[in-house]
């Protein structure tokens, strides 16, 4: 990342199209509305839980800074949205989350079998509207992704030993669960534009979601929770590994690795057995590893935008890559 660059809020980034976001918010709410009474009550919930639109964002944005003028924008946005809504329901229910963004998850308020189905239901609903535009641009970008997603979270669950999860299957896990959906969200954004930028731009969010997604799991070691103002170590209690802890597990000794299996043993690992394992890695210097490898990503995803003309929407793009590799803790 080039070093003038200060911190960016998303605010920021999304300036250069708050108004087509707003417009996303309303697609939203026609494409996923349904007569069933369950459906209609989960749909609400839903509409309360959507987060921050930062894929649409980056779709509009990249639409905007290749030079598109594609009416269907909004659409393919609230699209993109939808997708990533049905991959989050399912998430929280494979992982039996009872929280999402301070709310509870579709699987707790409901059921397992509701939030199964309803991301069924929001998949369903993103492929009938790719549909009604009768476009096989979009539709192929996004079939492909979702693909790669679903094949992302079947990485997630084969990894079993988890003392020797290799660095390589950790980049194959994030590439295909994060940064496929932001790599297809700027793709989709340029499908108008010529094959060089669409490409540029499609290697752009591949490598701005792995950064990102890197950038999230530093968070579970250095983000204090509002209570404790400690650590969550929430992928830790759900014994999943993170690049931080991969890259500290080639330098630990074997006391500190032992620690390690015996958390990763624990059916409900206790706070203090996750402050230890959390103080190791950082002592062994897991997290300095992963903020490096963070800011490579960050590095190759801005190299990739010269190809673009300068604008507005590009240099929103740029600070795309600061605020998703530099959120606050």
């Amino acid at each position: 990342m080039s070093q003038q660059i200060a911190r960016a809020s998303l605010a920021d980034v999304q300036q250069p199209v708050a108004e087509e976001l707003e417009r996303v918010a309303l697609e939203l709410r026609r494409i996923i509305a349904a007569d069933f009474p369950i459906a209609a009550a989960v749909n609400a919930h839903l509409l309360r839980m959507k987060g921050k639109l930062f894929r649409p964002t980056l779709m509009l944005l990249a639409h905007q800074a290749a030079g598109g003028a594609e009416p269907r924008a909004v659409t393919l946005a609230a699209v993109v949205e939808l997708i990533h809504l049905a991959t989050l329901v399912h998430d929280d229910s494979v992982d039996h989350s009872a929280l999402r963004r301070g709310l509870p998850t579709i699987n707790a308020l409901f059921s397992h079998q509701i939030a199964v189905i309803m991301g069924d239901y929001l998949y369903s609903r993103a492929i009938i509207e790719l549909v009604r535009l009768a476009d096989l641009e979009p539709l192929r970008v996004f079939a492909r992704v979702t693909n790669e997603m679903t094949i992302g979270e079947m990485r997630q669950l084969e990894a079993h030993d988890k003392l020797s999860y290799p660095e390589a299957q950790y980049d194959e896990l994030i590439r295909a669960k994060t940064a496929s959906l932001l790599s297809g969200a700027c793709e989709v954004g340029a499908l108008e534009a010529p094959l060089a930028q669409r490409e540029a731009l499609a290697r752009f969010g591949m490598r701005l979601g792995m950064a990102f997604q890197i950038a999230d799991d530093l968070l579970d070691y250095t983000a204090a929770e509002a209570v404790t103002g400690k650590p969550s170590g929430l992928d830790l209690k759900e014994h999943k590994v993170t690049l931080p802890l991969i890259a500290a597990l080639g330098a630990m000794g074997p006391a500190d690795r032992s620690l390690v299996a015996e958390l990763m043993a624990a059916p409900e690992p206790s706070d203090e057995l996750v402050a230890g394992v959390i103080e190791r890695v950082r002592a062994a210097g897991g997290l300095d590893y992963a903020r490096r490898r963070a800011l490579e990503l960050a590095q190759q995803a801005e190299g990739e935008l010269e190809a673009l003309p300068p604008s507005r929407a590009r240099d929103a793009l740029r600070d795309s890559i600061t605020y998703a590799v530099d959120r606050p803790s």
